[in-house]
Protein backbone atom coordinates (compact mmCIF):
# COMPACT_ATOMS: atom_id res chain seq x y z
CA UNK A 1 0.00 0.00 0.00
CA UNK A 2 1.54 3.28 -0.79
CA UNK A 3 2.04 6.03 1.70
CA UNK A 4 -0.27 9.21 0.90
CA UNK A 5 -1.44 12.32 2.24
CA UNK A 6 -2.83 15.52 1.07
CA UNK A 7 -2.12 18.91 0.52
CA UNK A 8 -4.15 21.53 1.44
CA UNK A 9 -5.45 24.06 -1.60
CA UNK A 10 -2.94 27.05 -0.57
CA UNK A 11 -0.18 24.82 -1.47
CA UNK A 12 -1.12 24.77 -5.25
CA UNK A 13 0.60 27.27 -7.09
CA UNK A 14 0.61 27.16 -11.09
CA UNK A 15 3.98 27.74 -13.09
CA UNK A 16 6.09 30.97 -13.09
CA UNK A 17 4.64 31.23 -9.13
CA UNK A 18 7.45 31.48 -6.61
CA UNK A 19 7.53 28.83 -3.92
CA UNK A 20 8.77 30.15 -0.60
CA UNK A 21 9.28 28.51 2.76
CA UNK A 22 7.13 29.57 5.76
CA UNK A 23 7.83 32.30 7.71
CA UNK A 24 10.74 31.70 10.11
CA UNK A 25 11.62 28.48 8.76
CA UNK A 26 15.61 28.13 8.09
CA UNK A 27 15.67 24.29 7.09
CA UNK A 28 16.04 22.59 3.77
CA UNK A 29 13.19 22.52 1.30
CA UNK A 30 13.42 19.51 -1.27
CA UNK A 31 12.09 19.67 -4.72
CA UNK A 32 10.57 16.41 -6.02
CA UNK A 33 9.69 16.26 -10.18
CA UNK A 34 6.42 14.17 -10.06
CA UNK A 35 4.11 12.91 -12.54
CA UNK A 36 0.74 14.33 -11.32
CA UNK A 37 -2.95 12.16 -12.18
CA UNK A 38 -5.85 14.19 -12.75
CA UNK A 39 -9.09 12.81 -11.77
CA UNK A 40 -12.05 12.91 -14.60
CA UNK A 41 -15.17 11.53 -12.52
CA UNK A 42 -15.92 10.64 -9.39
CA UNK A 43 -14.73 7.51 -8.27
CA UNK A 44 -14.89 5.66 -4.83
CA UNK A 45 -13.59 2.10 -3.81
CA UNK A 46 -13.40 1.48 -7.71
CA UNK A 47 -11.25 -1.64 -9.33
CA UNK A 48 -8.38 -0.64 -11.73
CA UNK A 49 -10.40 -0.72 -14.90
CA UNK A 50 -12.96 1.91 -13.76
CA UNK A 51 -9.85 3.91 -11.97
CA UNK A 52 -8.22 4.04 -15.63
CA UNK A 53 -11.44 5.28 -16.67
CA UNK A 54 -11.45 7.75 -14.36
CA UNK A 55 -8.15 9.35 -14.95
CA UNK A 56 -8.67 12.51 -16.97
CA UNK A 57 -5.18 13.14 -17.85
CA UNK A 58 -1.96 13.83 -16.58
CA UNK A 59 0.51 16.80 -15.61
CA UNK A 60 3.79 18.12 -13.69
CA UNK A 61 4.07 18.15 -10.36
CA UNK A 62 6.33 19.56 -7.87
CA UNK A 63 6.35 18.31 -4.47
CA UNK A 64 7.98 20.86 -2.21
CA UNK A 65 8.86 19.16 0.96
CA UNK A 66 10.37 21.48 3.96
CA UNK A 67 12.64 18.24 4.89
CA UNK A 68 13.45 19.59 8.41
CA UNK A 69 9.85 19.74 9.54
CA UNK A 70 9.31 16.41 8.15
CA UNK A 71 12.15 14.64 9.96
CA UNK A 72 11.53 17.22 13.55
CA UNK A 73 10.16 14.41 15.62
CA UNK A 74 11.73 10.74 14.74
CA UNK A 75 9.57 9.08 16.39
CA UNK A 76 6.61 10.78 14.18
CA UNK A 77 7.27 11.83 10.37
CA UNK A 78 5.13 15.22 9.73
CA UNK A 79 3.72 13.90 6.02
CA UNK A 80 1.56 16.69 5.72
CA UNK A 81 3.05 19.24 8.00
CA UNK A 82 6.15 19.53 5.56
CA UNK A 83 4.35 19.28 2.27
CA UNK A 84 1.17 21.31 2.75
CA UNK A 85 2.61 24.73 3.28
CA UNK A 86 1.61 27.32 1.09
CA UNK A 87 3.31 27.17 -2.01
CA UNK A 88 4.47 23.70 -1.99
CA UNK A 89 2.58 22.09 -4.68
CA UNK A 90 3.48 23.32 -8.08
CA UNK A 91 1.14 21.85 -10.62
CA UNK A 92 1.08 22.26 -14.56
CA UNK A 93 1.61 23.89 -17.14
CA UNK A 94 -0.78 21.89 -19.06
CA UNK A 95 -3.28 18.56 -18.30
CA UNK A 96 -2.45 15.97 -21.02
CA UNK A 97 -5.14 13.56 -22.08
CA UNK A 98 -4.60 10.31 -24.11
CA UNK A 99 -0.67 10.39 -22.84
CA UNK A 100 0.81 7.37 -22.90
CA UNK A 101 2.27 7.88 -19.47
CA UNK A 102 4.72 4.60 -19.53
CA UNK A 103 6.75 6.03 -22.74
CA UNK A 104 6.72 9.63 -20.84
CA UNK A 105 10.22 10.73 -19.04
CA UNK A 106 10.86 13.12 -15.61
CA UNK A 107 13.50 15.49 -15.66
CA UNK A 108 13.96 18.29 -13.31
CA UNK A 109 16.73 20.72 -13.54
CA UNK A 110 17.51 22.94 -11.06
CA UNK A 111 19.12 26.61 -12.72
CA UNK A 112 19.65 24.67 -15.95
CA UNK A 113 21.56 21.25 -14.24
CA UNK A 114 19.13 18.59 -14.56
CA UNK A 115 19.32 16.38 -11.47
CA UNK A 116 16.49 13.96 -12.02
CA UNK A 117 15.70 11.65 -15.04
CA UNK A 118 13.64 8.87 -15.14
CA UNK A 119 11.62 6.83 -17.02
CA UNK A 120 7.86 7.65 -15.87
CA UNK A 121 7.65 3.40 -16.46
CA UNK A 122 9.73 3.49 -13.53
CA UNK A 123 7.17 3.34 -10.86
CA UNK A 124 6.24 0.97 -8.35
CA UNK A 125 2.60 1.53 -8.60
CA UNK A 126 1.06 1.89 -11.92
CA UNK A 127 -1.66 5.35 -12.28
CA UNK A 128 -4.92 2.98 -12.22
CA UNK A 129 -3.68 0.79 -9.27
CA UNK A 130 -2.77 4.23 -7.06
CA UNK A 131 -6.31 5.52 -8.02
CA UNK A 132 -7.90 2.44 -7.37
CA UNK A 133 -5.91 2.11 -3.84
CA UNK A 134 -7.06 5.43 -2.67
CA UNK A 135 -10.76 5.39 -3.89
CA UNK A 136 -10.79 2.49 -1.33
CA UNK A 137 -10.38 4.90 1.72
CA UNK A 138 -11.40 7.91 0.04
CA UNK A 139 -13.75 9.12 -2.75
CA UNK A 140 -11.52 11.08 -5.10
CA UNK A 141 -13.46 13.63 -7.50
CA UNK A 142 -12.82 15.29 -11.14
CA UNK A 143 -10.05 18.06 -10.44
CA UNK A 144 -8.27 16.36 -8.00
CA UNK A 145 -4.56 15.62 -8.51
CA UNK A 146 -2.44 12.54 -7.40
CA UNK A 147 1.46 13.35 -7.17
CA UNK A 148 2.85 9.41 -8.45
CA UNK A 149 5.84 9.86 -6.42
CA UNK A 150 9.44 10.60 -6.87
CA UNK A 151 12.46 8.79 -8.02
CA UNK A 152 16.65 10.10 -6.63
CA UNK A 153 18.07 12.83 -6.74
CA UNK A 154 15.63 15.16 -5.01
CA UNK A 155 17.68 17.92 -3.50
CA UNK A 156 17.64 20.70 -1.38
CA UNK A 157 16.81 24.54 -2.89
CA UNK A 158 18.12 27.22 -2.04
CA UNK A 159 16.75 31.11 -2.56
CA UNK A 160 16.92 32.14 -6.31
CA UNK A 161 17.18 28.64 -7.80
CA UNK A 162 14.66 28.03 -10.13
CA UNK A 163 13.60 24.56 -10.51
CA UNK A 164 11.67 22.83 -13.72
CA UNK A 165 10.00 19.75 -13.82
CA UNK A 166 9.56 18.29 -17.54
CA UNK A 167 7.81 15.76 -18.47
CA UNK A 168 7.15 14.13 -22.20
CA UNK A 169 3.71 15.39 -23.97
CA UNK A 170 2.86 17.50 -21.27
CA UNK A 171 5.59 20.25 -20.62
CA UNK A 172 7.92 22.37 -18.21
CA UNK A 173 6.36 23.59 -14.89
CA UNK A 174 8.63 26.24 -13.70
CA UNK A 175 9.02 27.72 -10.81
CA UNK A 176 11.60 30.05 -9.09
CA UNK A 177 12.41 29.41 -5.19
CA UNK A 178 12.59 32.67 -3.21
CA UNK A 179 12.58 33.48 0.47
CA UNK A 180 10.17 33.79 2.48
CA UNK A 181 8.17 37.24 3.12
Amino acid sequence: MPLYFLKNSRSIIGPGAAIRPPAGYAGKVLYEGELGIVIGRTCTAVDEAAAEAAIFGYTAVNDVTALDLLTADASFPQWARAKGCDTFGPIGPAIATGLNWSAARVKVALNGRVRQDYPAADMILPPARIVSLISREMTLHPGDVIACGTSVGALPMRPGMVVAVSIDGIGTLENPYAPSV
